[in-house]
């Protein structure tokens, strides 16, 4: 019977032991900090000669812009320029009916003629009767009387002379001329349109040359642009890059940072100004305007996927022996997939770049070869 059932009690227990003894080998492999450690591969930080910008949208307008407009009634008689003209100070545009006003004109011109002439009578009379009244011979409220209607004619002269000069003005308004050089839009009325003051727009004109590029910056950027404003401004500080892609072969010059913050948008705007003398930047054209940083010269620079974001701080994962420290860093201009580090790193230490997602902080690591340095970074 013990026979029977012992191969039975021995198929039972040796497996166990089996069991046990692979058990603790398994233990010790779990135990082992080879096994624990994450597979990364690494980077080795290095400085590279960048230049850094920051980019912001902007827009082309004009440094002056003016809608034309009639000042009298009338028709529209001329017009002197072909739309889109490139036109020059004082040069003639438009012209409403004069006929009216030139004999406004004349007559005024009349009517001065004739107060200058009872003047010159009044002023006579008035000598004569000082003359006889020194002898006695006129009575003095006579020569009051004269010397009255002297101031009288003398403030009849002057009305005329006004109302002359008015008459003037209205011949001049006649005919509207460019008030400064720049270039001209399409005319929004004809030759034979009824015109009267203020109604209708005509056409606008812009200054093209030089022309300007607004964009707006938040509160906290407006000390460095005032210390640009105040201070000597590098020649290569502004550049502007078209919607084609093509940089603009002319550099900027800030001209002014407006008064105020926006109370909605926390902004100002910043104009800086262009040469335009081929008439590339059209007013209301979208552009880049790329703004020198401090991100210039020799940099410490490092693929921008080595990067992680934990509550709006970076952190990299710093490479000591077989662990790694998690390092805050502050970055600077991005460029391409690369980015620069300017405070947090320096050349020669080895970050993770591949394998951060199952890192933290004081994590066993195997390293695997790092990677060579990535393409020198060139700021846009």
């Amino acid at each position: 019977m013990k026979n029977k059932y012992a191969w039975l009690l021995a198929a039972i227990i040796s497996p166990t032991i089996l069991m046990s003894c692979g058990g603790d080998d398994a233990g010790q492999q779990q135990m082992n900090p080879a096994a624990m450690a994450v597979q990364v591969n690494t980077f080795k930080v290095s400085a590279e000669n960048v230049t850094g910008t920051d980019t912001y949208p902007a827009t082309v307008v004009p440094l002056q812009e003016v809608e034309l407009r009639p000042q009298v009634s009338g028709y529209i008689t001329n017009i002197f320029v072909q739309d889109g003209q490139r036109v020059t100070k004082g040069q003639r545009l438009y012209q409403i009916d004069q006929s009216k006003y030139q004999a406004g004109l004349q007559q005024a011109q009349a009517n001065l003629l004739s107060a200058k002439a009872n003047l010159a009578r009044v002023e006579k009379d008035l000598e004569r009767y000082e003359r006889l009244a020194e002898r006695d011979a006129i009575a003095k409220q006579q020569v009051d009387y004269a010397r009255t209607e002297v101031q009288t004619a003398k403030a009849q002269v002057a009305s005329a002379q006004a109302q002359v000069q008015s008459a003037s003005t209205d011949v001049g308004y006649a005919v509207i001329n460019a008030p400064f050089s720049g270039t001209i839009g399409i005319s929004q009325v004809r030759v034979g349109a009824q015109v009267s003051p203020g109604q209708p727009l005509l056409n606008t004109i812009s200054s093209t040359d030089p022309i300007a590029v607004d964009f707006s910056i938040n509160e906290q950027e407006i000390a460095r642009f005032s210390k640009f404003q105040q201070g000597k401004q590098p020649d290569s500080l502004f550049t502007i890059t078209l919607n084609n892609g093509e940089v603009y072969k002319h550099l900027g010059k800030l001209l002014v940072i407006d008064r105020a913050i926006g109370r909605q948008s926390g902004t100002t705007t910043v104009r800086v100004a262009f040469p335009n003398p081929d008439g590339t930047l059209i007013a209301g054209m979208t552009v880049n305007l790329a703004v020198l940083n401090q991100d210039i010269g020799e940099q410490v620079v490092i693929p921008y996927k080595a990067v992680t974001e934990q509550l709006g701080e970076y952190f990299v994962y710093v490479v000591q022996a077989d662990s790694v420290v998690q390092q805050n860093v502050q970055l600077g201009t991005r460029v391409s997939g690369n980015v620069v580090v300017r405070e947090g790193l320096k050349a020669g230490q080895e970050i993770v770049v591949e394998g951060i997602q199952r890192l933290r902080q004081g994590a066993k690591v195997q390293v695997g070869a790092p990677q060579g340095a990535q393409p020198q970074a060139q700021g846009k």
